[in-house]
């Protein structure tokens, strides 16, 4: 059975003695250690030396060979995925910029009272961001268990890493965090710059 690198069902495979099965042209593989440009010098040496009219052409390594179209459409898929994870990630940071913004927008008079009656805007400051560090924990919290329930689904669909690859599952809720909070940072440092007397004002 010969098993495809880019994880296709392995698909029977039978050899023939070449001489049952002559085909003008042939495809040649060779197992290689170290540099394997020096080896397709000898193995040129090695051809001409049989038959000087037969051509070598085409010399490339089977990584080479599987960065081109062997997986032109694993890798076109894993550009349109990281497209739309990076456009997911937009629309979550802007949401949550939004929830927090309204959030904060309506506090208004209630920030002005806590600042009139003494709160530090160090104090604001954490109260709003932990409203929307809230929000992003349960987020990410649902993330990592919805994406450790479809493991097995994409398991037959990666190439090169598996799907519960943990640099993936180390690096990335970090990643997700520290932004949701650069998200939540704006609209909290605007809320711990509210004048009191302007607050109370309003309404």
């Amino acid at each position: 059975m010969l098993e495809n690198a880019n994880g296709e069902e392995p698909r029977p495979c039978l050899y023939l003695p070449f001489a049952q099965n002559y085909q003008s042209a042939s495809i040649l593989f060779l197992h290689t250690e170290g540099d394997p440009a020096a080896v397709a010098a000898a193995a040129r040496q090695v051809v001409s030396a049989l038959d000087q009219d037969m051509p070598v052409y085409d010399l490339k390594t089977m990584n080479t060979h599987l960065s081109g179209v062997a997986l032109l459409f694993v890798r076109v898929g894993a550009a349109l995925v990281g497209v739309f994870g990076l456009l997911g990630l937009a629309l979550a940071v802007v949401g949550l910029y939004g929830v927090i913004s309204h959030s904060v927008s309506q506090r208004t008079r209630e920030i002005g009272v806590r600042i009139a009656l003494g709160a530090r805007p160090g104090d604001v400051l954490r109260m709003a961001l932990k409203q929307g560090m809230i929000l992003t924990l349960v987020g990410v919290a649902a993330g990592l268990a919805a994406a450790f329930a479809v493991t097995r689904l994409m398991g037959g669909m990666l190439y090169g890493v598996s799907a519960t690859d943990p640099m993936t599952f180390i690096v990335i809720p970090p990643l997700l965090t520290f932004v949701a909070m650069l998200a939540c940072w704006i609209p909290a440092r605007r809320a711990a710059k509210v004048d009191p007397i302007v607050a109370l004002r309003r309404e």
